[in-house]
């Protein structure tokens, strides 16, 4: 996400490189300006090899993440575990780049330090960091490994805190952002009966759950952890939901510019998406373990 200050403040609870191919076929670029595995001399397979890897240490996989490593993206703020979504997505990155877990070693790395411009002591920041374009001018970026999803957040015990799915939600009085994709999804997904109530800040739509002035509000979903955790007492996700149309938000793993690992790594969270299992460890850390069920 492009991820608020506040977020910052979620303890309570407890987002460009040549290396793999042959040298005869035209260098493509990758969705961080990176050069894609056909750029470089050798196979894919050969170049992405866990001895060829440029690392910051020769056999080590170094991680940055900032400390405290906030719930459900890490477990007991412990990335070591590899429990809670982006420990468990690292060790998953690792284990398809060749390395066991007594090989990966984890760096406290401060959240914008991570995509500031300069050297980095990781070779790869997983920490809710949305890819952007300013931010890709200064750090290189994998792959999304994870697309922000939308959450419905209401006060425990009211009309609407055990809705099940969205139909359930068309009689509910929905506070939201101005100008923001929560807005957008609750028209376009939701479709409530009623107009929802455009707020101007967020802390503004926030005030009127607490007030009881609407019957829930519509944020990202990682925003929704902090405001049911440190923000709104007594209230709880009903659930999350994909929103539709626009540019969506993915977080993505955070490079030293020009970092050789992009592509290597993008290869791996392909894998790992195309095999299933990525969106089963979000569904395991960001819907069960989180209490934030899919509503359809």
């Amino acid at each position: 996400m492009v991820r608020p200050s506040t977020l910052l403040a979620l303890g309570v609870l407890a987002v460009a490189t040549a290396a793999c191919a042959p040298a005869s076929e035209p260098t493509q670029a990758g969705p961080s300006g990176a050069a894609s595995p056909s750029a470089a001399t050798g196979s894919p397979a050969q170049a992405c090899a866990k001895d060829r890897l440029a690392l910051k240490t020769a056999g080590k996989l170094t991680v940055g993440t900032d400390k405290p490593a906030y719930e459900p993206w890490f477990k007991n703020d412990d990335p070591t575990n590899g429990e809670g979504f982006e420990s468990a997505v690292a060790y998953a990155v690792a284990t398809r780049l060749g390395f066991t877990k007594d090989e990966v070693v984890w760096e406290t790395v401060k959240f914008d330090t991570a995509f500031a411009p300069g050297p980095k002591k990781f070779d790869f920041d997983i920490n809710q960091v949305s890819i952007t374009p300013d931010r890709a001018k200064v750090v290189d970026f994998s792959s999304g490994y994870y697309t922000v999803k939308q959450a419905v957040v209401a006060v425990e015990g009211s009309a609407f805190a055990s809705a099940k799915d969205l139909a359930s939600l068309k009689d509910a009085t929905i506070g939201v952002q101005v100008g923001t994709t929560s807005l957008r999804a609750v028209k376009d997904v939701i479709q409530p009966s009623a107009e929802p109530k455009v707020y101007n800040d967020q802390v503004d739509a926030v005030n009127a759950l607490k007030n009881k002035q609407v019957d829930a509000i519509v944020v990202d979903l990682p925003t929704a952890f902090y405001v049911t955790a440190a923000q709104v007492e007594d209230s709880a996700i009903v659930g999350q939901f994909s929103a539709t149309g626009g540019t969506p938000e993915e977080f993505g793993l955070v490079f030293e510019k020009g970092s050789t690992l992009v592509t290597c790594v993008n290869t791996a969270i392909d894998e790992l998406r195309s095999s299933g299992e990525l969106a089963k460890i979000e569904e395991q850390w960001l819907s069960a373990a989180a209490g934030a069920p899919e509503l359809k």
